[in-house]
């Protein structure tokens, strides 16, 4: 019963701070107050003491063909400059924009909110981008205190153009492709309704943020597209997801270095590559994960589940206080999976990212992997505390008598309560 004890206690600390501001001291600002400012505005009931600024205005060409990207930088700056409630408003129409940067600091007194209920789309000539630099993305929001992304529209990335051009399956110091969301020291945000279709690189990047909600979003690309992570965090605190749908080539959801407090819901994953924490130990001197809940949501189709992802040969790191909990599977391939030898690093020296105080409860479903649960650790920093509680998971992969359905435990202390399927570790 002392699992399931400190289960109870890790679940009510994490609660507590993704109910606060991520147990540093500081409070939230008024997230219903703005929930609602969200759900009008993408309806475009807001009140008359929030004054528009249409990118039409700003003249800006609903054709499709003609770049209005100095049109869109120009009614954000009008909106973020203005001293008063403002909304941005990207109305129907199709429109093409290359890469934009939306740079506060603000003025507004409440959140500034985009309405975008039209289909943007990126131009697709990757030299507008620098060759993909990581400096340079699709469309980038930075240093904005409160900020509201809601309506009924679309990102299309036309990621297809230039998807040939990533070679992050060979090098691991690869450039990345440019993202179509960008939100770097982006505090106080919400996102929801939007969709985004064939991004070049990942559909949403959040680093260096804190107090993010983000529901009721589709994320679109095919499953061979290369490195579209659905929403990819890095540096970023009290994050949470809900109520959406993820399709993609890569992880639905990625958490890398410094992602504390994250709460991940209701979310629909597949195809895609599940929900990942990592890699982690690709940097020197990174910054440690904790307190993340993946809670409530399903995988079909996906090329992993549930995945905790370390280097070889890294610098010292942890990654600890993580829930993965009431999670449905079907046909997904490596379900359960702890790998500290990830990447294509040609080194002896093994992981040295300590991964701690792991749950796994209430995990069911279909998987076409006879290994369904793998546990493959560090050798100089084995795996502490890993609990896996009531996993009932079934193979429905082709028929092989030769191997058995079965779990594998290297360097890594774990615990089992309730019915186990597969059998557990020797």
């Amino acid at each position: 019963m002392a699992s399931v004890a400190t289960i109870a206690r890790v679940s009510a600390i994490l609660l507590l701070c993704l109910a606060l501001r991520g147990c540093d001291g500081k409070f939230p600002f008024n997230a219903a107050e703005a929930l609602a400012k969200a759900r009008a505005a993408a309806v475009g009931n807001v009140g008359p003491d929030v004054k528009h600024f249409n990118v039409l205005d700003y003249g800006a060409k609903a054709d499709g063909k003609t770049d209005s990207s100095i049109n869109f930088i120009r009614a954000f700056k009008a909106a973020c400059n203005y001293n008063g409630n403002a909304m941005m408003v990207i109305p129907d129409g199709n429109f093409l924009i290359g890469p934009v940067i939306f740079s506060g600091p603000c003025f507004n007194p409440s959140p500034l909110i985009i309405q975008a209920n039209g289909m943007v789309k990126a131009q697709s000539d990757i030299s507008y981008y620098a060759g993909g630099a990581d400096d340079t993305d699709w469309i980038t929001f930075q240093s904005i205190d409160g900020l509201i992304l809601t309506g009924h529209g679309t990102f299309h990335g036309q990621g297809a153009e230039v998807w040939k051009y990533n070679n992050c399956g060979k090098k691991s110091n690869c450039v990345r492709l440019p993202a179509t969301l960008k939100f770097i020291k982006v505090n106080d945000a919400i996102i929801r309704g939007i969709t985004s279709i064939d991004p070049k690189g990942f559909h949403i990047f959040i680093s260096m943020s804190q107090n993010f909600r983000i529901f009721n979003i589709k994320l679109v690309a095919p499953a061979e597209s290369p490195n579209t992570d659905g929403i990819h965090m890095s540096k970023s605190n009290l994050v949470k997801i809900s109520k959406s749908i993820v399709a993609t080539g890569d992880d639905c959801v990625s958490m890398i270095q410094g992602s504390t407090n994250i709460s991940v819901k209701k979310v629909f994953c597949g195809p895609g590559h599940g929900f990942s924490i990592g890699s982690l130990g690709h940097y020197d001197a990174e910054a440690d994960v904790k307190g993340i809940v993946v809670k409530n949501c399903s995988l079909t189709d996906t090329d992993n589940g549930l995945r905790i992802k370390t280097y070889k040969n890294s610098s010292p790191s942890k990654a600890s206080s993580i829930i993965f909990r009431d999670i449905v599977m079907t046909r997904v391939k490596n379900p359960i999976i702890i790998d500290q030898e990830y990447g294509n690093r040609r080194s002896n020296e093994p992981s040295k990212v300590s991964i701690s105080d792991v749950f796994y409860t209430n995990i069911r479903g279909t998987t076409i992997s006879k290994v369904a649960v793998d546990l493959t650790c560090s050798l100089s920093n084995p795996c502490q505390g890993i609990h896996l509680n009531n996993v009932n998971l079934q193979y429905a992969g082709l028929p092989n008598d030769n191997l058995p359905f079965s779990s594998n435990c290297v360097n890594a202390k774990v615990a089992y309560v309730g019915a186990q399927s597969p059998l557990p570790c020797h």
